[in-house]
């Protein structure tokens, strides 16, 4: 439990403040269309869509998750916060198809290049993965993680897991349905400074309390080593680095949720400098979260603090090692972290439904009719995410284990097309849709199958893919696709060649290499290289 100061809630309030008059300012500048409630107008800058794609990626599972795992099990899950390389790959590779094709959403996108029936399937299972996974559970995750730190059981006789989830929900969907897109990627460059501002304060207190970080290396000397054994249970080389790449493509390069940000840039050289920005941003999480989590397990070994489970480190810091106002800070970055990642939630499932189903099925509809449409959307998507909350509470404790396995077989299908797609002219409309459903299909066909493992283990095939490691089966999943989609454009009718141009790497247009080639400077070089240099560094002194 953190008892809060004077000082703490001033800070806090303050915070709230800020937020409100910047959710004030960006209603006042939006303009009552789709584009600027979705996009922001696209007219982004690199700094607003840089903080909002870290801030949208930052969430509970960062600031307790996170560090909880550096706790018990040290540098094992850095993979996944070591994908700036990947965001690098949005910036460069996708953008000029994403931005130069004008679409809205990601599916509106698969349709471009595929087909009606295409877009229509990757909006359903997107939109039915956010609701029944990322806003559900950012919402429980967040109310649970309040709960513990404020030490409130009830309060006014309700319990304060519910008050705190419904303040959560409600004080996000107000500005998001108000504000939109504008509103989303505003407040991210007050949330994104805040949230590191606490976290650096938490790794600089932890090390000064624990002795530098020579005596941290010294206590989780075995923990230490990003990469482990090829038959390691949990976390095998090999898996690890083809398998976070699968999941972390889908994640940064094709998933509504990271790519609307881009999508909302003036222009593709900001979206690229957008992307290039959020790299640095990316590098930060392993040392603000991970690390502090390893700092309390070194803590506890000295004596110096004691926690319950590894998940509650975060906790344990905040409370015993932070001075009066500087908790404050804290609150006010776990509240920012919670507020940006459901923000956007809300608002790319709104973007999804109202773009791809309802404009779809009624092309005629007014701006005026589609921004009615897009706030009510985002309202529905707020009640599901809450109506499904006490199903979360029936889970086990191993949820974000549980989310890193679903998101690892979706991943590879959805993966596979977009690369496909993109990467060659002769993937055919068939290839591209059946893509698709295969991927999802076995991908959910493992999830099932893994409730009953242990039964299934020995029967030839089935048992292995019900048994193996999830990394391993995300590899599986994604060569299949890959092979199924080739062999299935060798005999189904080919895409006609104007449907293509502009679309993938052999048919773009000369006016998007045109505008590509004159974005780029020495400054966009240097950056990348930069980024890549240090991600290479960080694997070399931990391998």
């Amino acid at each position: 439990m953190i008892e809060l100061s004077t000082l703490d809630w001033l800070v806090l309030g303050g915070f709230f403040i800020l937020l409100a008059g910047i959710v004030y300012l960006s209603i006042l500048s939006r303009e009552e269309d789709t584009t600027d409630y979705f996009l922001a107008g696209r007219n982004a800058t690199w700094l607003t869509i840089g903080a909002s794609i870290f801030a949208s990626n930052i969430g509970s599972e960062h600031l307790v998750g996170l560090s909880g795992a550096g706790a018990s099990s040290g540098m094992a899950l850095a993979h996944w916060e070591l994908q700036s390389y990947i965001i690098l790959l949005l910036g460069w590779v996708f953008v000029p198809f994403y931005w130069s094709s004008g679409v809205y959403t990601m599916p509106e996108f698969l349709e471009r290049r595929f087909s009606s029936r295409s877009r229509t399937f990757l909006a359903a299972i997107s939109i039915v993965s956010y609701v029944l996974t990322k806003v559900a559970v950012t919402v429980y995750a967040g109310a649970l993680v309040l709960q513990t730190l404020l030490g409130i059981d009830t309060l006014w006789g309700i319990p304060f897991f519910w008050v705190a989830a419904v303040a959560m929900v409600v004080v996000t969907g107000i500005y998001t349905v108000l504000g939109g897109m504008k509103a989303i990627m505003w407040t991210s460059v007050l949330q994104t400074p805040v949230l590191l501002i606490g976290s650096i304060v938490i790794l600089w207190v932890g090390l000064d309390k624990v002795g530098g970080w020579a005596e941290v290396e010294r206590i989780n000397e075995a923990k230490m080593h990003l990469i482990r054994p090829w038959d390691d249970p949990d976390f095998p080389w090999p898996g690890v680095l083809f398998g976070s790449f699968i999941i972390g493509f889908w994640y940064w390069c094709t998933d509504q949720y990271i790519v609307q940000r881009v999508l909302s840039a003036k222009g593709i050289k900001e979206a690229r400098r957008g992307t290039i920005f959020a790299g640095y941003l990316k590098l930060l999480p392993v040392f603000i979260f991970l690390v502090p989590g390893m700092i309390a397990f070194a803590l506890r070994e000295k004596g110096l603090i004691s926690y319950g489970t590894s998940d509650s480190a975060f906790a344990t810091l905040v409370t015993e090692l932070l001075p009066s106002g500087v908790k404050g800070i804290v609150i006010g970055g776990l509240l920012a972290a919670l507020m940006s990642s459901l923000a956007s939630l809300f608002n790319s499932s709104a973007t999804l439904f109202t773009i791809d189903f309802y404009k779809k099925l009624h092309p005629k509809t007014s701006e005026k009719k589609l921004l009615h449409v897009g706030r009510l959307a985002t309202v529905g998507i707020v009640i599901l995410g809450m109506l499904w909350i006490p199903l979360m509470l029936a889970l086990s404790s191993n949820l974000f284990e549980y989310l890193q396995q679903v998101q690892a077989l979706i991943a590879p299908g959805i993966a596979a097309v977009f690369l496909l797609g993109l990467g060659s002219k002769r993937i055919t409309e068939a290839a591209g849709f059946w893509g698709l459903v295969i991927g999802f299909a076995l991908g959910m066909s493992r999830l099932v199958l893994s409730f009953w493992a242990a039964e299934l283990e020995g029967i030839p095939f089935i048992g292995w893919f019900a048994n193996e490691n999830w990394l391993y089966i995300c590899i599986f999943l994604m060569i299949t696709v890959v092979v199924l989609m080739m062999v299935i454009s060798l005999f189904t009718p080919k895409t006609d060649i104007a449907q293509l141009e502009g679309i993938t790497f052999r048919t773009m247009k000369p006016e998007q290499m045109a505008e590509l080639k004159a974005g780029i400077d020495m400054w966009d070089i240097l950056h990348t290289g930069m980024i890549i240099g240090i991600t290479m560094f960080i694997y070399w002194r931990f391998f």
